[in-house]
């Protein structure tokens, strides 16, 4: 299988694409303003602890506190064990923890309001929900995850070969500082001594940093911050296995570029820089399929089709035939599209990142055999899928049941913001996303036309984004493409559009590029 990680940074996003068989697959965006909180780790005082819910609520300095269940705790016994080995305030030997061992009752947890501890996040924010936390900490490195006051070595299932697990673990155990454990990750199959070392010693480096800001700091204060999502794309998904990664930004290639030399210098050459005045998406067919993922209607080959209806509580997705005619029997036409459909709901649940509740209304089959024939085509599907999915068979109602892990925010809420007209009922691009439709839209311009007096029409809200941005974007804009562009304002634009025009005969010219 050809995979590729295509990187494209613009005035107000970095956004980055993954391809396997030039299909897209995965899509990751990025905003300056908007600062990723997974992997954090917070030194953070306990507002309160709720008994009914089986939960306690964090303050870690964001709107919003941060939410921790009781079953994401360690030994209750020692909640606050870590806490007092890094500060000093106790000099006892601390007992070796049993991680994931739910409290029986939740008066056993240990927690009391007012306290400081350390919590790590587990999956974002989202609307009006602070972010989930947990005291179980791990810091990933590119090789190794260390994971504190633990004495195992654990080792990536993906990892088969004995000779290989026996030589990874006989590295790590020879080099192991008391009072942590380590997991080995998949990338490091076949990595030399020198190399697993540097990232254990950097690994060590980051939680020394880390022991200094919890000692400095007075809580609520974040004292381990994770890499943005390019360099954790990169750190996580970057493995032999992908045949390029392509960047259109000569300042993120040098990065990038010194980051993979300094940890696999194997892959040094995987990495290329996009030169072409096309657009990086645009060359590579991912704009368009990009812009399908903020369609709720999903287009099968035979004519059929899947609806995705987001709701507060879940995610629907309703399998109708659509244009496909197919044969005179019923229950095998069926079939053929709730297969069809079964791989592409698993490819639009990795693209979109959707995850929490997933219902799936398939289209119905009498025969039990027919019905287990598609649940397991989901299932072969989702194995490729890297977040966790569990999934129930299709009842007989046609409906299947499924949840996914959810640590991103969805795609679509990352891309949109709220309507103005219909207050939520639907969405509309972000300004960002706008600005970004621009560059690119000026880019395929200047590759095909020879023009230089240009006119944008835009919607005033838009007009007045664009004044008050602070980095001059469409001087920016005219710069890089030798152009004169006047702007318009036009209440008559939507505000999440544009039209272009040529000044000389007044041309609407924005669908020809």
């Amino acid at each position: 299988m050809k995979k590729q990680i295509l990187i494209s940074e613009t005035s107000k996003e970095t956004r980055i694409a993954i391809l396997e068989d030039d299909e897209l697959v995965e899509f990751f965006v990025e905003k300056p303003e908007q600062t990723r909180m997974v992997g954090n780790i917070y030194k953070g005082k306990v507002e309160n602890v709720i008994d009914a819910i089986h939960a306690a609520f964090v303050e870690i300095g964001y709107h919003f506190n941060a939410f921790l269940p009781f079953s994401e705790m360690d030994d209750p016994t020692n909640v606050g064990a870590m806490m007092e080995s890094i500060v000093g305030d106790s000099d006892e030997e601390e007992a070796p923890r049993t991680r994931r061992r739910k409290p029986r009752t939740p008066h056993h947890t240990g927690l009391k309001t007012g306290q400081d501890i350390l919590v790590q996040v587990i999956k974002e924010p989202f609307a009006q929900k602070g972010p989930r936390v947990t005291t179980e900490l791990s810091i990933p490195g590119r090789f190794l995850v260390l994971v504190p006051n633990e004495e195992y070595i654990g080792i990536s299932k993906k990892i088969t070969r004995r000779d290989e697990k026996k030589r990874l673990r006989k590295i790590v155990h020879d080099m192991k500082p008391k009072g942590f454990g380590f997991i080995i990750r998949t990338v490091a199959d076949g990595q030399d001594e020198k190399a697993i070392k540097n990232d254990l010693q950097d690994l060590l480096r980051k939680w020394a940093e880390l022991e200094s800001n919890v000692k400095n700091n007075s809580a609520p204060t974040c004292v381990y911050r994770d890499m943005e999502i390019t360099s954790m794309v990169i750190r996580d998904l970057f493995t032999p296995d992908i045949d390029q990664i392509i960047v259109d930004s000569k300042t993120l290639y040098k990065k990038l570029h010194a980051y993979i030399k300094s940890v696999s210098p194997a892959l040094v050459s995987k990495i290329n820089y996009h030169s072409s005045r096309n657009p990086l998406f645009t060359e590579y067919n991912v704009e368009k399929e990009f812009e399908k993922t903020l369609n709720k209607k999903v287009w099968l080959k035979s004519g059929g089709c899947i609806v995705i209806e987001h709701t507060e509580a879940m995610t629907t997705i309703d399998v109708n035939s659509g244009k496909f005619i197919g044969k005179k029997d019923h229950e095998k036409n069926s079939l053929k599209i709730d297969l069809q459909a079964s791989k592409e709901i698993a490819r639009q649940l990795r693209l979109r990142d959707i995850g929490g509740l997933i219902v799936i209304d398939y289209i119905d089959m009498e025969e039990a055999e027919n019905r287990q024939k598609v649940y397991q085509e989901l299932k072969r599907a989702l194995y490729l899928d890297r977040a966790k999915v569990a999934l129930s068979p299709i009842s007989s109602f046609g409906l299947l049941e499924m949840t996914r892990q959810r640590t991103r925010v969805n795609l679509l809420y990352s891309v949109s913001e709220e309507c103005p007209l219909c207050h939520g009922s639907g969405r509309i691009s972000s300004k960002e996303s706008v600005v970004t439709k621009i560059e690119g839209w000026f880019r395929r311009f200047k590759v095909k036309s020879r023009s230089k007096r240009l006119e944008i029409h835009l919607h005033p809200e838009m007009t007045e984004y664009l004044q008050k941005s602070t980095n001059n974007l469409m001087r920016k804009i005219q710069w890089r493409n030798f152009l004169r562009i006047k702007i318009v304002e036009d209440a008559s634009v939507n505000v999440d559009d544009f039209r272009v025009y040529l000044v000389k005969n007044s041309e609407d010219i924005t669908d020809q590029y």
